[in-house]
């Protein structure tokens, strides 16, 4: 049995109104605590916030939304639906994969396109190989999930079960790269399925291959895009939460917590001091441990993964060969992860990230107009350049950037762009985010499951962690389990589903949703109809609630300006050899 908060949980704050906070929060809500959630921005969503730029509706963060019955577990704690409130897109490609010799591939989420997709592209014998491959990753996923990565570990010995095993004979302890190399032989298919390795911060062929149940949810259980965009799934758990009694105060910085011995008794934020029974943390870790006064002793210092550089751009043209999210990769691999995860240099061949959210949501750029963010991985503040060179750096790494992309084919992308926000590392550290990366601390052996940061930390009895620092890691997917695990910790079991009924997931797309209350403390850009009493809401009786919480809640990036600037001496632009999210936010 895991362990659980010890003393009175009835009134919790949350600290933060990211992913991870708001999956806490709906989670404890179905179990019947008072919840308060504390934002310091004025709008949820943490990571995954929004940019209004000139007509342009820009999401900061994760621009990929796989799983998301992980998201409506959260809903369904409080009796409510992602379905009913979010309109979910299915993206077909999920992506669109460029290499550099010229070829294309279409990824497809259905088994028998994806295979017909590899036999155009490789021939039937690749074909073959992705069909074994595929039940290869849906084996890992069903042996992972329950065990390893939907638990929490008070020891290494909880790893000590009959998944174990199972995830042993699969070769889950092997090299990523290799084993997705037992599947297929052109290296470029290789690189479809393994480049989610950098999701983790760990190079594919050093990353255990484990970390293949990332490729599962990007390429087998399907890519979804919310109409609206990403910044629509906070929206829509702040409105259900706020519908639920929670009390939501934005616009409210945490500055310090109150204690008497072991316990938290108050957060204190710059407007005044809120009493509490119990605190869930989810801002990224140096931030939490700087609150706590204290940070756990570590045999090693945290490594943290690669960092990235976003540039959003309003366009006045597009280019059609972009699917909804493309990846373009460089003809470089394996020297791509080693300048970004060893020489702490911008890579210089570079794969990028290339989204077009409005070839699915026209709506969210002026009609006739394109919305595009380019994302390029690139070191972290802690081996590569420090958030003061960035300041000088950045613009230059834009122009070169742009001037790749042109040498790509989007010819004229330069002159297209009206409106742009540039986000380097830099922006990340000064949101407080660690190594000065949006994707927190890398998935290395030793950073995994139960040797990962602890949700519960030593000399506070009534503290759990959410977020991508903590169990079980980084990505949208994960970051909603976080969330659920940390309300785990305060109820001790999941938190029990209302008894209304709740609606099935609609087998393509959702219905566009129901809106929250009209005295609701979310902000008035949420607000709806009918709200409850923000006060204690009654346990609702039902099934258990299973859920999912996740990002942390960093504030949006700050604006930087895209300075014109000459081209980086001597060298091509940074390299990124994968989207990511969570940031990629995933």
């Amino acid at each position: 049995m895991t362990r659980i908060l010890p003393g009175p949980t009835d009134h919790v704050v949350v600290v933060g109104a990211g992913l991870a906070g708001l999956s806490t929060a709906l989670h404890l809500l179905g179990a019947g605590r008072r919840v308060t959630v504390v934002e310091r921005e004025e709008l949820p969503g943490g990571r995954a916030g929004r940019l209004d730029l000139a007509g342009y509706r820009i999401d900061t963060g994760p621009t990929v939304l796989t799983m998301p019955e992980l998201a409506d577990e959260a809903f369904a704690a409080v009796g409510d639906s992602l379905y009913e409130r979010v309109e979910l897109i299915p993206l077909h490609p999920a992506y669109r994969a460029c290499f550099a010799d010229g070829s294309s591939l279409d990824v497809h989420t259905g088994a028998d396109a994806m295979a017909a997709e590899v036999e155009r592209f490789a021939g039937a014998a690749e074909a073959a190989g992705y069909r074994r491959l595929r039940d290869w990753l849906q084996r890992l996923y069903r042996a992972q999930m329950r065990r390893f990565i939907d638990a929490n570990f008070d020891s290494p010995l909880g790893l000590l079960n009959g998944d174990l095993a199972r995830l042993a004979a699969l070769g889950g302890f092997g090299r990523l790269d290799a084993r997705i190399g037992r599947f297929l032989s052109d290296e470029r298919l290789r690189r479809v399925f393994s480049f989610q390795a950098l999701y983790a911060g760990v190079p594919p062929e050093r990353a255990l291959a484990a970390y293949a149940v990332i490729a599962y949810m990007d390429t087998v259980a399907g890519v979804y895009f919310p109409r609206g965009g990403m910044h629509a799934l906070p929206r829509a758990m702040a409105e259900a939460a706020a519908a639920a009694g929670a009390d939501l105060r934005f616009g409210q910085r945490v500055t310090r917590l109150e204690r008497s011995g072991e316990r938290i008794t108050a957060v204190v934020t710059d407007t005044g001091r809120i009493p509490c029974d119990a605190v869930v943390l989810t801002p990224d870790l140096p931030v939490t441990y700087r609150l706590l006064g204290r940070r756990p002793r570590r045999p090693l210092a945290l490594r943290h993964s690669p960092s990235a550089v976003v540039l959003h751009a309003g366009t006045d043209r597009t280019w059609q060969q972009l699917a909804h999210h493309t990846i373009s990769f460089g003809a470089a691999w394996h020297t791509t992860f080693d300048e970004l995860t060893r020489a702490g240099r911008l890579m210089s061949d570079p794969s990028l990230l290339v989204t077009r959210p409005t070839t699915t949501d026209p709506g969210l750029a002026p009609p006739g107009h394109h919305l595009h963010y380019i994302l390029a991985p690139c070191p972290n503040t802690d081996i590569g350049p420090d958030p003061a060179a960035w300041s000088d750096l950045g613009p230059r790494y834009r122009d070169a950037l742009l001037r790749e992309l042109e040498r790509r084919g989007l010819d004229g992308i330069e002159a297209a762009i009206e409106e742009e926000r540039l986000i380097t590392p830099a922006d990340w550290h000064a949101q407080g985010h660690a190594a000065g990366t949006p994707f927190s601390a890398a998935h290395t052996f030793a950073q995994t499951g139960p040797f990962r940061p602890r949700n519960l930390v030593r000399g506070t009895e009534n503290a759990v962690l959410a977020g991508c620092g903590t169990t079980p890691g980084v990505g949208v997917p994960t970051v909603l389990l976080s969330g659920k695990l940390a309300a785990a910790r305060v109820t001790g079991v999941p938190g029990r589903r209302s008894s209304r009924t709740r609606p099935a997931a609609p087998a393509a797309t959702g219905r566009a949703g129901a809106p929250a209350p009209t005295d609701s403390p979310v902000p008035s850009v949420f607000r709806a109809a009918g709200r409850r009493s923000a006060s204690v809401r009654p346990a609702p009786e039902a099934p258990r609630d299973r859920l999912a919480a996740p990002l942390e809640s960093p504030a949006s990036p700050p604006e930087l300006p895209a300075a014109q600037q000459p081209p980086l001496p001597g060298s091509p632009p940074a390299d990124p050899a994968a989207p990511a999210t969570e940031g990629r936010t995933r």
